[in-house]
């Protein structure tokens, strides 16, 4: 029973193990059993090193999230310019027509903002991995 794993949240995820770049080493030492025998004892110890950053991953997701800040704003542009519409053809309710179109167009200004920003992001990150792998030059001018 000790071996079943249980899952007591609804939403349980495991993140993917990566490789670890690992240093091991064994050594052999012979001894005295205290009865005349000899025995062998081998002791291996492993350190571990840190993993290796998975700049692909960090590119792929901030693209990821850049998509999904356009689609955003895109979405919520559409939506202002349906409650322009709506308070044209509904003038009794005008007032909260127009309150709701300014709420979509300022959600569509933060999603872009925050599409640029992931824009910035992916760029920093695949600069990072060109300075990573001796790939980053300099610009005198």
């Amino acid at each position: 029973m000790a071996e079943e794993k249980r899952h007591h949240h609804l939403f349980h995820h495991h993140k993917e193990e990566q490789p670890v770049e690992a240093v091991a080493y064994s050594e052999t030492t012979y001894g005295s059993d205290g009865m005349g025998g000899y025995g062998e004892a081998t002791e291996t110890v492993v350190v571990a090193g840190e993993p290796a950053h998975d700049y692909e991953k960090e590119r792929k997701h901030h693209k990821h999230l850049e998509q999904l800040g356009g689609l955003g704003a895109v979405a919520a542009g559409a939506y202002a310019l349906h409650e322009k519409h709506k308070a044209k053809k509904d003038p009794e309710h005008a007032h909260r027509h127009k309150i709701e179109e300014e709420i979509g167009a300022a959600v569509a200004v933060g999603a872009g903002g925050f599409a640029l920003h992931e824009k910035h992001e992916k760029k920093a990150a695949k600069k990072e991995e060109e300075k990573a792998e001796g790939k980053h030059h300099h610009h005198l001018f």
